[in-house]
């Protein structure tokens, strides 16, 4: 294998162990085999050696043991063979691939340099002696045209020294040009300079002169300019941008120090000023004047349940809003006293308005003043008078004193909504929605208004609450030093939620007062006012849900809740307190026909309302409050059996339910479906074990001993239930006299059930299959105990059937 081959394909050393075979992988694999394994083993020792001392690209060894690789000589040996390799190695030094080509070249040229080394080394030595002559020779051959070239070299440096000697006469010449160009070059230079000082001198004069300098017009509009009129506005707004620009040009180093500029300063400070107090003063006129003329339009909707509309003062004023905006950023202490005395115009302006379209809801709620004044209305505030005793002994006027004294409440039976109820609800449904919907687009626009006219951003705040607005009646709007000049503003929103809340301050309680007289004139009023608030409470804070509107519909919201909720525990006491009249039959319980008006009058409001929630919750407190006084008025009952309060009641609770499909109320439904199905079997039961007493006694009998251990055949032998005793009483029961029982027990079923419900031909059906089923028991005992006596009843299944026919169509 030739040197550039080993180097490239990898050697790999294979060794079996404990045997003396061993594998060279070169280009082929090569078997080998020595004398003994100690011989193997050294002789690999040794070449591992070779291969960590010689070589870089290091030989693999494959299935070797470590320990014969690491494997040492004893210390002296090594120290002193160790030295010597030292020595090798630094002596030795690798053949470049150039080498090793040249070499392979040369090999290949004599194919007997591997079998015979001293042929090819001799051939070698002759190669190398040809080589060293043919070197003499040609330097030999070289000296002649080295002594030319010597001689042209010293030519060529006699010429350099010429050409230094005429640069160096030129060099003393160029030295006074040098010396001229820069005087003349520095004459240049202060030219230049007085040029830019000049150019630089004229650009600060017109800076000043540009940047400071107001055009007459302006100053005579700012000194003198109409307020009133469009054309004076646009004037005055043009001139106090000019104005507001000459304050606030970015004066460059050094101006202040100008006495010009100081004067002109002045002369800006002394206009605007004068232009400050004209422009508030103006203002404030307009704010009075607007008062005074939206009170002369007061009495045209005194009468309509309709607030007046502010669009043309908003409209009016807003081509003052850029005005009020230089006034913001150029004079603070006056634009937050315009501030002030907007509201408080304003306040008092809406507060007259607002009460009085109160009043006129809460007249058209009630019907006419008059009437009015039963529910405590005195005056124009519309506030609620009167103690609280006078509160609670108030009765409803348009439900006909749907909820009475608990004495009468049994007498009452099963009540509905009158259509004066409905009437009376629906009224009070649009009108409390007509204020609601007045009230909204009156606070958007004012809110509108005072984002845009006193350039408020309305950016999302925290909301507030009504402490926060009691310091602008104090007149601390804004939080500014001694000096006039604002203090940074938490957020502009809160501003604006400030001045609203201070400007309508008197809708909360307003509403509060009609939410309470919609209460007091019936409490189902809660369930429209809890929708129709909830609605405009969920559009409200999708607009804006830190706005005022939203804060205030809100804070209304939890009241109307509140009072939902009142409604709602109302009627469960009422339910806990009922009493029943012990000479009457007690049919459909007050508290389970007015759960089914509530629950129908409830359904129709909350038809896809945002807070279905609070119905939900609520139902499932009154559901619980019936089933659990229905059971305890049936456990009261004298007159009516127990099973019978408990099946009419919880039938009609069923019906109600699968009527009206209440999800939430499933397994409520459920439950009553499975208590008047119980309560009904109970109730059958009980009252078929009268008409054919004696016969069930003695069944009876016969069962108790059959589950004693007696065998049914051997029954028959028992002294009291022998064939003769068995005879007797069946015969004590012909079919005439069952007809007669089972007339008298339709009777008595009939006394007890109520005709609201109509179950009497359920009932009576039920009693009919449990009699027939009765019967077919009967003959089925007869037939085991007593078999081949040809005993049978004196009447058949057909006969039952006649008889129970016949009953019912003659009642």
């Amino acid at each position: 294998m030739s040197a550039k081959q080993e180097k490239r394909k990898r050697t790999v050393f294979y060794v079996p162990q404990e045997n003396p075979e061993f594998d060279l992988h070169f280009e082929k694999i090569y078997k080998w085999v020595a004398s003994s394994t100690a011989e193997k083993n050294a002789f690999i020792s040794c070449i591992w050696k070779l291969n960590q001392r010689y070589l870089r690209k290091k030989i693999d060894f494959v299935n070797v043991s470590s320990q014969l690789l690491e494997e040492s000589v004893p210390s002296g040996e090594n120290q002193s063979v160790t030295g010597g390799d030292e020595e090798v190695v630094d002596e030795y030094q690798e053949l470049n691939a150039r080498e090793e080509q040249d070499i392979e070249i040369m090999m290949e040229g004599c194919e007997y340099a591997i079998s015979n080394a001293e042929a090819f080394a001799e051939k070698l030595s002759r190669e190398l002696q040809v080589l060293d002559g043919a070197n003499i020779q040609s330097i030999m051959a070289s000296e002649k045209q080295v002594n030319i070239l010597m001689k042209l070299l010293d030519e060529a440096l006699k010429e350099v020294d010429q050409i230094e000697l005429k640069l160096s006469s030129y060099e003393e010449m160029l030295q006074s040009v040098k010396e001229q160009m820069d005087q003349i070059s520095e004459s240049n230079h202060l030219i230049h300079l007085s040029n830019t000082n000049n150019v630089k001198l004229l650009s600060e004069i017109e800076f000043l002169v540009n940047h400071m300098d107001l055009a007459k017009g302006h100053i005579k509009a700012l000194q003198e300019g109409d307020l009133a009129s469009s054309r004076g506005i646009e004037a005055c707004t043009n001139a106090a941008d000019a104005l507001l620009q000459c304050m606030n040009v970015a004066l460059r180093p050094g101006h202040d120090m100008l006495l010009a500029v100081k004067q002109q300063q002045q002369r800006f400070s002394d206009l605007r000023e004068l232009f400050a107090r004209r422009l508030a003063s103006h203002l404030n006129n307009v704010f009075v004047q607007q008062g005074h003329d939206q009170s002369s339009t007061l009495a045209q909707h005194s009468v309509e349940l309709t607030l007046p509309n502010h669009h043309p003062f908003h409209r009016d004023l807003l081509r003052y809003a850029k005005l009020m905006e230089w006034l913001k950023s150029t004079d603070y202490g006056k634009y937050e006293g315009l501030t002030k005395n907007y509201m408080d115009y304003l306040s008092r302006l809406y507060e007259r308005e607002i009460k009085d379209f109160f009043e006129v809801a809460k007249i058209k709620m009630t019907g006419t003043t008059k009437e009015s004044k039963k529910f405590g209305l005195h005056g124009s505030s519309g506030k609620l008078t009167g103690s609280t005793s006078s509160l609670n002994k108030l009765s409803v006027q348009s439900s006909g004193n749907r909820r009475s004294q608990s004495s009468s409440l049994l007498d009452m039976g099963n009540m509905s909504a009158s259509d004066l109820d409905v009437a009376d609800r629906t009224k009070f449904d649009k009108i409390f929605e007509q204020v609601l919907s007045e009230l909204e687009p009156l606070c958007l626009a004012e809110q509108d208004f005072i984002s845009k006219f006193f350039k408020l951003q309305q950016h999302q705040s925290m909301p507030g609450t009504m402490a926060e607005a009691e310091d602008l009646d104090g007149g601390t709007l804004s939080r500014q030093h001694n000096c006039g000049t604002p203090l940074p503003v938490s957020s502009e929103k809160d501003m604006i939620r400030q001045m609203m809340i201070k400007i309508f301050r008197c809708i909360e309680p307003e509403l509060n007062n009609l939410i309470a007289l919609g209460d007091k004139i019936d409490s189902f009023n809660s369930l429209y006012m809890l929708v129709k608030m909830s609605h405009h409470v969920w559009t409200a804070q999708n607009v804006d849900p830190a706005s005022f509107l939203s804060t205030t519909l809100g804070n209304v919201l939890v009241t109307v809740k509140r009072n939902f909720d009142k409604c709602i525990s109302n009627q469960i006491r009422q339910m806990e307190e009922v009493k029943i009249s012990k000479k009457s039959k007690v049919g459909i319980l007050p508290f389970v026909a007015e759960f089914e008006e509530f629950a129908g009058l409830a359904e129709s409001i909350f038809k896809n309302a945002e807070r279905r929630g609070d119905l939900d919750k609520a139902y499932t407190k009154l559901i619980r409050g019936v089933f659990v006084n229905v059971e305890k008025v049936a456990n009261e009952s004298q007159k009516t059996p127990r099973d019978v309060v408990m099946m009419e009641n919880f039938h009609h609770i069923f019906a109600t339910l699968s009527r009206l499909k209440i999800s939430c109320l499933e397994a409520e439904k459920k439950e009553a479906k499975q208590k008047y199905t119980d309560h009904l079997q109970s109730y059958v039961i009980y009252s078929l074990g009268q008409p054919l007493e004696k016969l069930n006694h003695f069944f009876e009998g016969v069962e108790a001993r059959v589950a004693q251990g007696i065998r049914e055949e051997e029954v028959s032998y028992q002294l009291a239930f022998n064939k003769q005793e068995l005879r007797k009483v069946i015969k004590e029961y012909p079919g005439k006299e069952v007809k007669k029982g089972l007339d008298n027990l339709y009777k008595k079923v009939d006394k007890h059930l109520c005709e609201e419900e109509n179950l009497l031909q359920v009932v009576w059906h039920s009693m009919q299959d449990e009699f027939i089923r009765q019967y077919k028991h009967f003959e089925g005992l007869i037939a085991r105990c007593y078999p081949g006596s040809g005993v049978t009843m004196e009447f058949t299944i057909q006969d039952i059937l006649d008889y129970c026919s016949s009953i019912a169509q003659s009642h």
